[in-house]
């Protein structure tokens, strides 16, 4: 079962998101992007910190069904295979 990320995902909300997923992480490696449409760069930072958690226990970030915004604001980052996002 994969940890599904919200709709919208901002500075406003980005920590709250952040640390449920880190607990959610602790089951499953993968994150589900699927519904995610309202978002600004903080979803990368949310992104590269349970990237950084899961290395920790020797595990790999999965992204799911990641929408072409998100694969744009990664490659203008330049964190695409970091991310693993194609």
């Amino acid at each position: 079962m994969s940890f599904a990320l919200p709709n919208c995902v901002t500075q406003a909300n980005a920590l709250g998101i952040e640390k449920q997923g880190a607990l959610a992480l602790v089951q499953s490696s993968q994150v589900d992007c699927s519904a995610l449409r309202d978002f600004d760069s903080s979803v990368l930072a949310v992104l590269l910190a349970w990237r950084r958690q899961l290395q920790e226990r020797n595990q790999s970030l999965v992204v799911l069904n990641s929408p072409e915004k998100l694969r744009v604001l990664a490659s203008v980052y330049g964190v695409t295979d970091l991310l693993g996002l194609q």
